[in-house]
């Protein structure tokens, strides 16, 4: 009897350590690795910008010129943009990717493929971890209308000013990124941001949105937009 009595102590005592340890991997080392990943991103950014690989070009035919840049092709898990929000701090930027894979993910903010691209007619649609890989969105819930969320490419600054939200819905409510949002409030086409991270905090069971329109753009060469000059 002593001997079942002490197995199982020790069996329980295993379990409760790899708990611990797994506990301690989700809220500690996956936000070391994901800010170490999304520093090096924004620094390959800044590096790729520094060399003029981005250059101005003319709006596509029949658009205004709201960007300095033609768009490229977006490809899969790379960088293209740094997102700046100032209701989250004057310090949090993060870097922007293409596509929604957990890999993706756990490097910064991921662009879902498709939707429109930075600054141009349509829906550029984002998504963010609430909590873990550096909990880029942990204080979305704070977001309110008429906060911007501010990006730049490396040519062109484009500031959005938030509409509606945060609005809380089901994960299969894939009209939230349309190119005219039924919920959002918009009756037409425009240019037009959505941000999407899972709700609860430490949960998947529902997503919290907030919808923005593209306020003003500026070049780079002018400075930053007054948004990040507060």
């Amino acid at each position: 009897m002593r001997v079942i009595v002490r197995t199982v102590s020790e069996l329980c005592i295993t379990v409760g350590t790899l708990i611990v340890l797994f506990v301690v991997y989700v809220l500690f080392w996956t936000g070391v690795r994901a800010d170490s990943a999304m520093n090096e991103q924004i620094d390959q950014l800044h590096r790729q910008w520094s060399k003029g690989s981005v250059r101005p070009a003319a709006a596509a035919p029949g658009e205004q010129t709201v960007t300095a840049t033609r768009p490229s092709p977006y490809y899969y898990g790379r960088a293209f943009a740094i997102m700046y929000i100032p209701r989250l701090g004057f310090t949090w930027n993060k870097p922007v990717l293409e596509g929604t894979g957990r890999d993706v993910l756990a490097q910064g903010l991921a662009h879902y493929a498709g939707t429109a691209q930075l600054g141009r007619a349509g829906n550029f649609a984002v998504a963010g971890h609430r909590r873990t890989y550096g909990d880029p969105f942990k204080d979305f819930p704070a977001l309110r209308p008429g906060d911007a969320v501010v990006l730049t490419d490396g040519t062109t600054w484009f500031t959005y000013r938030i509409d509606k939200g945060p609005y809380k819905t089901v994960p299969t409510d894939v009209e939230v990124i349309d190119p005219v949002p039924r919920k959002s409030g918009y009756t037409r086409p425009g240019r037009y941001l959505t941000l999407t991270t899972c709700d609860p905090e430490w949960g998947h069971s529902h997503r919290l949105i907030v919808w923005a329109h593209l306020d003003s753009t500026q070049s780079v060469e002018a400075g930053e937009p007054e948004a990040l000059r507060r």
